[in-house]
């Protein structure tokens, strides 16, 4: 039986995997975009393709070298869910 004890743990899980993920893949962009605005407000040149192109490449970086990661965080989260969901029917 699902308990409020034990929704707010499963509750707890998810955000903690999402906000992992979202860290993971928004952090290297936002850094980026800093350090891109930097100079762009020091050389005065304003140029959107100067500070989106970055940020695009840095995030599939971060996706391509931590794709591998990403998948086998979300598919242990899949699989603990489904034991969970398994061991509360029965």
């Amino acid at each position: 039986m699902l308990t409020p004890d034990i929704a707010v743990d499963l509750l707890n899980d998810t955000l903690d995997l999402t906000v992992v993920l979202v860290v993971l893949l928004i952090l290297p962009g936002l850094i980026v975009g800093v350090v891109v605005s930097l100079i762009q407000a020091a050389t005065q040149i304003n140029e959107q393709t100067l500070s989106f192109l970055p940020r695009l490449l840095v995030t599939f970086a971060v996706l391509a070298l931590a794709g591998h990661w990403i998948t086998g965080a979300l598919m242990d989260f899949c699989i603990a869910m489904f034991e969970r969901a398994a061991a509360l029917v029965g």
